[in-house]
């Protein structure tokens, strides 16, 4: 059985614990790294000027009609990690973006739980055609999950992803609305066993 995950509205706590984790070498390590100025990289937005803005910048980020970004939660009730949706309407597809911080939880299948609940939204209440991730190449447990979920790979890109002062070359993983079903109720078969 994969563990319960919920995906939340974030709040300003779960924004400062993005923060701290992104601090963490290990962390932003599977991440993006860090920029030229040392800080860690994150996508959308960044956590310590979102945290010190004022209430307009927040609800730009976080009501935003074009990412749909989710505090992920352990069924416990405890604040394990962040997702993201970067939507294109005209094109009824996302890129997802998800992270697990919690160093402590890696590898006990909470980054499948709350990668198959983003997949759920993306092809149910949003009603998108595809769903994307593009995942460097040193992230291969992120690549490991994504074909083990049903993700396709799509395409492979040079030098796409700079962390640290070098170029990583990425791969282009798809999943389709009509796709998905069919691999989930595989994947959750497989989970009961």
């Amino acid at each position: 059985m994969f563990p319960e995950v919920t995906l939340v509205t974030p709040t300003r706590e779960d924004i400062q614990r993005m923060a701290d984790w992104l601090d963490d070498s290990e962390v932003n390590a599977v991440w993006y790294g860090v920029g030229d100025d040392g800080k860690a990289l994150h996508t959308s937005y960044t956590p310590e000027a979102i945290l010190v803005g004022g209430s307009e910048e927040w609800d730009q980020t976080f009501t935003d009609e074009n990412r749909t970004i989710f505090s992920v939660y352990s069924g416990d009730g405890e604040h394990i990690g962040e997702g993201q949706l970067a939507i294109e309407w005209p094109l009824l597809e996302a890129r997802i973006d998800l992270l697990i911080g919690r160093k402590d939880l890696w590898h006990h299948h909470y980054g499948t739980s709350a990668l198959i609940g983003l997949l759920d939204h993306a092809f149910g209440p949003l009603a998108l055609h595809r769903v994307w991730v593009d995942l460097p190449e040193y992230n291969e447990h992120g690549m490991v999950m994504a074909q083990h979920v049903g993700f396709v790979m799509e395409g492979h890109l040079r030098k796409t992803h700079r962390k640290n002062d070098e170029w990583y070359d990425s791969t282009v993983f798809g999943l389709l609305s009509d796709e998905y079903p069919r691999r989930r109720a595989k994947l959750m078969e497989t989970a009961v066993t």
